[in-house]
């Protein structure tokens, strides 16, 4: 038992001895880990990622996650779902902060498992600014982006010496931002390679404004649906058809489309099944 605080008079000092028990009571700020789960595939988590989340209180996880990923929890860990889907989101983004923080302040240990990689397209920004603000201390976990591993499980390698020297990744589902629309008609000037990530609803408007832009009809491309997983299929074309072929495919979110000559030699490494 820790020693008691006397007064002169030989008695307690009760306000002191309160301070300390009040002290005691708030527990320490845990720490937050914005974690990449990789593209799909369990087996593409980084190892840092893996152990974050085993030693992990609480996991808070997204609708992508694979249920295997899941089982690697210590047994006793909470499992909160704050998944998202087109035109339906179990918790809204500030729900989810609101969540983050609460349990950082709470001392708790917290894993936040993002599909691919939390700064791409993943709002990890978002939420760990809120941890920031809020004094919670947070690590990155860096993933392996379904915008470069996806089109690998299919084949196409986005940048190649003999066809595309830069890369450019883009969402196809701007939502809600006070960013101005993406400018279609410049991306088609830049060349090279053209990752668009969570467009198949809005394929046949960004296709048609890239070929107003003056890029190549004929330019291959290629949509490619839960890529890395069990399930992936995929279908290919030319900037002029992709859509309509996407759409005869009945090709679905999640889903990425890649634009570029790269898309030409996906016959040649096609590699997975």
């Amino acid at each position: 038992m820790a020693p008691t605080t006397t007064s002169s008079s030989g008695g307690e000092a009760p306000h002191e001895n309160l301070h300390a028990e009040a002290s005691s009571a708030v527990p320490r700020p845990g720490k937050v880990y914005l974690v990449g789960a990789g593209p799909g595939d369990p087996e593409l988590i980084t190892l840092k990622g893996l152990r974050c989340l085993r030693a992990a209180d609480v996991v808070l996880y997204d609708r992508l996650i694979s249920p295997l990923l899941l089982d690697e929890m210590r047994p006793g860990a909470e499992r909160v779902f704050v998944g998202k889907e087109p035109g339906f989101h179990s918790m809204d983004q500030k729900d989810i902060n609101a969540l983050l923080v609460s349990y950082g302040l709470q001392g708790h240990t917290v894993v936040r498992l993002k599909g691919g990689d939390p700064f791409i397209f993943g709002r990890g920004g978002e939420e760990a600014q809120a941890l920031a603000e809020a004094g919670i201390p947070f690590e990155i976990v860096p993933g392996v982006s379904s915008a470069i591993a996806v089109p690998a499980y299919a084949g196409i390698p986005v940048t190649h010496r003999n066809y595309a020297s830069s890369v450019t990744i883009v969402t196809g589902h701007e939502g809600k931002t006070q960013l101005p629309p993406i400018n279609w008609e410049a991306l088609a000037a830049l060349g090279g390679t053209l990752v668009v990530l969570m467009g198949v609803a809005s394929l046949p408007h960004f296709t048609q404004q890239l070929i107003e832009g003056g890029l190549d009809p004929d330019l291959p491309a290629a949509v490619i649906q839960e890529g890395t997983t069990e399930r992936q299929r995929s279908v290919t074309g030319t900037l002029a058809d992709i859509a309509e072929r996407a759409a005869a495919a009945d090709l679905r979110s999640p889903a990425l489309t890649v634009i570029g000559n790269v898309v030409s030699v996906r016959e040649i490494l096609a590699w997975y099944r």
